[in-house]
């Protein structure tokens, strides 16, 4: 059996802490590859670089492991990465560790996981890992543990084509973490509003500020379970088609238009 071949990035820069614990966690399991941003592009989304070139330098930053920097997105990454492999297609995608959360709708702005959800575009089993925690020098210890054992099991089964699987992991000392809870996303929103600000010149600016909220409080959420010290993990799936909802839509008569 060859050499599993792991393509690694992430959406806070190749020279954030979070990835570092990420490869760190997951070297021994195979040949890793890392195609991360040049800069922090947190809630990028599944944005693709189309009007500016990209540029992609290779980087010592993680020593003896083949690495590079790109100026694209997260999303920009993964494709260099397939690009740079040529023929060969990664065994697995990850994305992460990101500095701060990634649950619920924060998925549809989620740079970390709309790499994973690339992942799966192509077919690549792939994982997004969060911690709750956004500090720059956030303790990743505790996450090695489980991130190794989810990895494992990654490994060790199958995962359905067009699906990845989007971790979260709260900040809490390894003897607080409760377990391992596989759940669905929970229903939570930002509120967004825009603090208007003057530059120096008399200009007026604007600073998208906002808080995110849980909207319900469904037991079976990944909402709820992080926040009792659970890791969740969420099967997610780019396929955003609403199926309840062909039925009643036929139901408008719309070929008589």
């Amino acid at each position: 059996m060859s050499t599993p071949l792991i393509l690694i990035t992430n959406d806070d820069g190749y020279n954030a802490k979070g990835i570092t614990s990420l490869v760190n966690a997951v070297k021994d399991f195979g040949e890793i590859l890392i195609v991360a941003p040049d800069k922090p592009q947190s809630g990028m989304g599944h944005a693709i670089t189309v009007n500016d070139p990209i540029r992609c330098y290779e980087t010592t930053q993680f020593k003896n492991i083949k690495a590079y920097c790109c100026t694209g997105t997260p999303v920009d990454c993964i494709k260099m990465g397939m690009f740079l492999l040529k023929d060969r297609k990664p065994d697995y995608i990850l994305s992460g560790i990101n500095h701060g959360s990634n649950v619920s709708t924060n998925v549809l702005y989620s740079g970390t996981m709309s790499a994973a959800v690339e992942g799966a575009l192509e077919g690549v089993p792939s994982i997004g890992f969060s911690l709750t925690n956004y500090d720059p020098d956030a303790n990743f210890s505790p996450s090695i543990k489980y991130i190794k054992a989810i990895f494992r099991t990654l490994i060790e089964n199958n995962m359905k084509k067009g699906t990845c699987l989007n971790v979260n992991i709260p900040a809490v000392e390894e003897n607080e973490i409760m377990g391992i809870k596989v759940c669905k996303q929970g229903r939570a929103f930002w509120d967004d509003t825009f603090d208007q600000r003057t530059d120096p010149f008399g200009n007026k600016y604007y600073w998208l500020t906002g808080s995110f909220g849980s909207k319900e409080k469904d037991e079976n959420s990944d909402i709820y379970y992080l926040e009792n010290n659970y890791i969740t993990i969420v099967p997610t799936q780019f396929d955003m088609t609403c199926y309840e909802s062909i039925k009643e839509i036929n139901q408008w008569k719309l070929d008589e238009i």
